[in-house]
């Protein structure tokens, strides 16, 4: 039986309802997880207002702010988790950003600054977190992230979000090589193409989707329920030997030819 009770769980990347990381929260929480949710902050409060109100169902015990370009906020986030939890057992990174302009266009024209942030945003992140949290999972745990389908083939539109999710890939599997003595598991899923703030960046992306449910072997896209269904399946005893993965949730879709 998949139960979390007793693990706290830290969750990044929820913007709205329709945010994948809000999906996982919800499947993390009904299996019994203290949560801890943070939030990007900005000048007018805008996003801690709109994913405070979005997440108090779910009562988390911590809701703090955390810019993963920002240093110091890093440090004051895994040193509050440490004050106040004392241990940290599951860490959810579902981070990624690419200016507009880099997604689409030739992609040899993506310039170094748009490049270089968007490596740094959606790639280097999940290394950054995964060391502040390397000490606080003490009793072994749990890092999932989340990846996509252009890491590996050359999807429309997506460009430079490849190349970053290609890195965000295989710094799944140094992590994991790196923390496995330590008990501490490191997976991603690979979602198929879901109706979110950040895919809606992504040119043709309903198009895409409307692919998917023709192709895929299930005939259908993918639900943010589902693929929180599958990261609290990686969070628990019940993956206990999987590390190192890159989890396809997508209808199948992955394995067609087209």
């Amino acid at each position: 039986m998949l139960n979390l009770d007793g693990k706290n769980a830290l969750v990044t990347g929820i913007a709205n309802n329709r945010s994948i990381a809000w999906g996982i929260a919800q499947q993390l929480h009904a299996a019994g997880a203290n949560l801890g949710v943070t939030y990007l902050p900005d000048e007018k409060g805008r996003f801690e207002k709109k994913v405070g109100e979005l997440v108090e169902p779910l009562k988390p015990s911590l809701f703090l702010p955390c810019n993963v370009q920002d240093d110091r906020q890093v440090e004051t986030l895994f040193k509050t988790i440490d004050d106040q939890w004392g241990k940290l057992d599951i860490l959810i990174h579902c981070l990624a950003f690419a200016d507009k302009d880099d997604l689409s266009g030739d992609f040899s024209q993506v310039s170094r600054e748009g490049f270089a942030r968007a490596l740094d945003i959606s790639a280097y992140s999940l290394v950054q977190l995964s060391a502040a949290a390397k000490p606080l999972m003490s009793e072994g745990g749990s890092i999932v992230t989340l990846t996509y389908l252009g890491g590996v083939r050359v999807i429309p539109n997506y460009n430079v979000m490849g190349i970053a999710k290609a890195a965000l890939e295989m710094n799944v599997r140094y992590l994991a090589g790196e923390m496995g003595p330590l008990g501490i598991r490191v997976n991603g899923i690979s979602a198929g193409p879901i109706r979110t703030l950040a895919s809606s960046a992504v040119g043709g992306i309903l198009d895409m989707i409307h692919h998917v449910e023709e192709v895929a072997p299930l005939r259908r896209t993918v639900t943010q329920q589902e693929v929180g269904n599958t990261a609290a399946f990686l969070c628990s005893d019940l993956a206990s030997g999987i590390t190192g993965q890159i989890l396809y949730v997508d209808s199948g879709y992955c394995i067609m030819g087209m």
